[in-house]
């Protein structure tokens, strides 16, 4: 089990902690090197990783192919990476993936509010459903615009939430929405919206 204190220190201050709490009981792990695989509904059982070293190399040896799921709050992998070798242990760090993954979920379970038009245990559990399986109403959850926070919900942000890191940095890539995504190919996704058409001349 988690300990409380870690997760009211690390967890993101723009959802509320017992929402976080309840998240990581569900749908995380009891250990930060946790690395969990999937392929359409194979699950991949590779030597368990016996350092934070370890785990990056399996990480980056399955990002791109499979469906990769890490630390305490199965963070997925590949969200917001365009190349794997900018993962980095920071990623298998608790209280770092105790950050990042308590935004992600925050966001996640602010589009499944808003969209459901109520609080509660009902969303929360589409929330936790939404998170395990990259969709939400047909579309990949992560990669959708944070609606912003819920009616008189301050502790909801309006910013999306940091990804993937190196050297525990945040990274500047942002993932472009996506179109009919295949949640169990989970391939790397490069973001094209920062290019621009060169004028002529």
């Amino acid at each position: 089990m988690i300990d409380a204190a870690l997760i009211h220190q690390c967890a993101d201050p723009q959802i509320e902690i017992a929402i976080v709490e309840r998240f990581i009981v569900e749908a995380g792990s009891d250990n930060p090197l946790s690395v969990t695989i999937t392929a359409g509904d194979r699950v991949i059982l590779p030597e368990p990783p016996r350092n934070a070293d370890d785990a990056v190399r399996l990480i980056q040896r399955f990002i791109g192919q499979a469906t990769v799921r890490v630390g305490v709050t199965q963070y997925p992998a590949g969200y917001g990476v365009s190349d794997a070798t900018k993962i980095s242990t920071g990623l298998v760090d608790a209280c770092e993936n105790i950050r990042m993954g308590s935004a992600l979920f925050g966001k996640v379970y602010r589009i499944v509010a808003h969209a459901r038009g109520e609080d509660g245990q009902g969303v929360f559990r589409e929330a936790i459903a939404a998170w395990r399986t990259g969709m939400f109403q047909g579309a990949y959850v992560f990669g959708q615009a944070d609606p912003g926070p819920l009616s008189g919900d301050e502790n909801s942000s309006t910013e999306d939430p940091p990804e993937a890191t190196l050297d525990s940095e945040p990274d500047s890539t942002t993932l472009a929405p996506e179109q009919n995504h295949d949640p169990h190919a989970a391939g790397i996704r490069v973001d094209l919206s920062t290019l621009k058409e060169q004028d002529g001349p």
